[in-house]
């Protein structure tokens, strides 16, 4: 399934750096910016992680709650959370059916390799769940500002 601008966004459960399951129907009401990303203390995705941190004021002044997501587990997660000092909320989809769900778990090389793996990719999701915008194949630099752009036009 192709997720389209406009349409309810899948909802799902998943173990949480907050030791809580979380689901994304918890978050109704809110605005939510979920980011899919490879894995945790790689420099593109703490680069990525350190700029959402930066930034997390202004996306809370906007409404909105921000998501990361990777195949990680748990214990590596609070590891990159304590390291960084990340103020928001990590889930771990280590069976990569979320990522699925949201067409980012894709066929991806490196150096000649074939393999599976997140394409880092970002989506913002409304007050009813519905999603409003969606960003894939993600550049870090300059996508922090973009998502911020995207959530004053609101």
């Amino acid at each position: 399934m192709t997720l389209t601008e406009g349409m309810q966004a899948p909802d799902f459960e998943l173990p949480s750096s907050t030791g809580k399951t979380v689901k994304l129907s918890d978050y109704r009401g809110q605005r939510v910016l979920i980011y899919f990303y490879p894995k945790d203390m790689t420099s593109a995705c703490t680069q990525q992680a350190c700029d959402f941190r930066d930034r997390h004021e202004e996306f809370q002044g906007l409404n909105t709650v921000i998501l990361g997501i990777s195949t990680d587990p748990m214990n590596r997660h609070d590891k990159f959370i304590a390291k960084y000092g990340l103020p928001f909320t990590l889930l771990s989809d280590e069976e990569h059916q979320v990522a699925e769900q949201y067409g980012v778990w894709q066929l991806k090389k490196l150096y000649g390799k074939e393999y599976m793996g997140i394409v880092r990719s970002t989506f913002l999701i409304d007050e009813e769940g519905k999603l409003l915008k969606e960003w894939s194949k993600v550049k870090v630099k300059g996508h922090i500002e973009a998502a911020l752009e995207a959530l004053k036009e609101l």
